[in-house]
């Protein structure tokens, strides 16, 4: 059985702005050093990353704001400039004095004989490299102009660009862009990893994700308290080798429920995930005339459209939604499997068409052996908001969902995130080459077949989410992210489970 033990290291946990705040002086004291060497040490790590990601870059274009972001990015300039590479600093408001550490590392680089400038194109059409501390993990409103502008700028110049702690303009906590965002190609993140740099547009916006915790990670994870994992798929120890006196019983009965008329793809998808991922039976339920296209294309699933009150007596787990519809037949078949899964207290799966119906309930059931897998606008109409919202705050909008039934919620997208009301995680896999019809429906199955081997619900969402976006990222480093096909991740899971 699967290990249900994920890594405790630092890298794997994200801590809220405010968490690294409140905790970051006092795990500096703890590791015998000031709040100012840690700003040396960002400066220099800053630095660091450029010169290796970026050897060549000669021109190098600082960009920096007011406040302990703008510190850090004073002391990047001075490690470039004793590098030996040309140095441009601008500032929001060039003649601004700063205060504390910021201040003094300001007044490290005007006491070396150098000026700072105000924003304009030339300077950054004369760079080869520009390093955003424009805007730190502070701002939780809608950035100024004189900032909206230099960001907009800089995000039309084709000029790589490293983002200090998170691009700026991005929301460190929910990774909404407020009004704007750089378009980082590097972020290098410090003392803890932000919620808003793992999920959608900051996911987006950050680039490659660098973090360093400036000599201090011990001590501060000892004090601050993490706001959700970061799953990644090493995380996860093998399922192990199947006993050798075992049976196709074995390994679980799971029904699939849906493939409506006009709609058998996406339940042959859902079922043969479900057995690519290890399930021993898997039967479909679906519309009389969907029988033939789902029963030909895998031999191996069960295919009927009659009994479904003896499909789910005998179904160790159930996955509803893939195809379903939302017309008369589709609303019967959705009662009567709730009400069965409620009343057995069986787990189950609702994607799709079966989250459309889920929202249109006048009560909302309870689903307490339950996942949820919408993506945002499903989100959206489950909790009567607008996708917009969702996407601002996903992390809240994917809790709500969870307390509201009751259920694990998966919010599908960049950054996938699974909340069970009592712990949250986001899963650092996954790409944008599968944004492509029928994705969700495989991710289902793969969820239906690790309930129905008695894997638990919290270890079955984060494995399962991780194990498809992991198949996911395979499959576009051997092909390209264009042309992948859902039914193209069959084969990478399969490989996955087994590894």
């Amino acid at each position: 059985m699967l290990d249900t033990q994920l890594s405790s290291s630092l890298s794997h946990k994200l801590f809220r702005a405010d968490a690294v705040r409140d905790n970051e002086q006092q795990a500096a004291s703890e590791s015998s050093v000031t709040l100012l060497t840690l700003m040396e040490r960002a400066g220099e790590a800053i630095f660091r990353q450029c010169d290796s990601a970026y050897p060549k870059a000669t021109q190098i274009l600082v960009l920096v704001g007011q406040g302990n972001n703008a510190g850090d990015g004073y002391i990047a300039a001075l490690c470039a400039q004793q590098a030996g590479r040309k140095v441009t600093v601008c500032a929001v408001e060039p003649e601004r004095q700063l205060e504390g550490d910021a201040g003094e590392a300001q007044q490290r680089w005007t006491k070396a004989g150098n000026s700072v400038c105000g924003f304009s194109d030339t300077v950054l059409q004369n760079a080869d490299l520009v390093i955003d501390a424009l805007l730190g993990t502070g701002i939780n409103t809608y950035i100024r102009n004189e900032f909206a502008q230099i960001i907009d700028a800089l995000n039309h110049h084709d000029v790589p660009v490293v983002s200090v702690d998170v691009p700026s303009g991005i929301d460190a906590n929910t990774g909404h862009a407020l009004g704007g965002c750089v378009q980082a190609d590097m972020t290098v993140t410090l003392v803890g990893i932000k919620p808003g740099l793992t999920t959608g547009v900051g996911k987006q916006s950050c680039g490659q994700l660098v973090y360093d915790d400036l000599g201090v990670g011990e001590a501060f994870a000892k004090l601050a308290r993490p706001y959700a994992t970061w799953l990644d798929i090493r995380q996860f120890s093998s399922l192990g080798p199947r006993d050798v006196h075992s049976h196709k019983g074995s390994y679980g009965r799971l029904l699939c429920v849906g493939g409506n008329k006009g709609t058998a793809g996406a339940i042959r998808l859902s079922g043969e995930a479900a057995l690519r991922s290890g399930a021993g039976m898997v039967r479909a339920y679906v519309h009389e005339k969907s029988i033939i296209q789902v029963s030909a294309g895998r031999p191996e699933l069960m295919v009927t459209s009659e009994g479904l009150s003896d499909a789910l007596q005998w179904a160790s787990c159930v996955v509803i939604g893939p195809g379903l519809g939302q017309d008369e037949w589709a609303q019967q078949t959705f009662t009567q499997v709730l009400k069965h899964c409620q009343s057995e207290d069986k787990p189950i799966v609702l994607d799709a068409d079966a989250l459309n119906l889920l929202g249109q309930q006048a009560s909302a059931y309870t689903l307490e052996h339950s996942i949820l897998t919408p993506h945002a606008g499903e989100a959206a109409r489950l909790l009567g908001v607008s996708v917009d919202d969702v996407e601002s705050d996903r992390f809240n909008y994917a809790k709500q969902c969870a307390q509201r039934y009751h259920a694990t919620c998966v919010l599908k997208g960049a950054g996938t995130i699974i909340d069970d009301e009592d712990s949250v995680a986001v899963c650092r896999h996954g790409n944008p080459g599968m944004a492509t019809a029928g994705s969700g429906d495989v991710l289902s199955g793969i969820l239906g077949a690790l309930l129905a081997q008695g894997m638990s619900l919290d270890i079955a969402s984060r494995y399962g989410v991780t194990l498809h976006a992991k198949a996911g990222d395979d499959l576009a480093g051997l092909y390209g992210q264009r042309g992948m096909l859902a039914s193209d991740l069959f084969d990478a899971v399969r490989a996955l489970i087994n590894q």
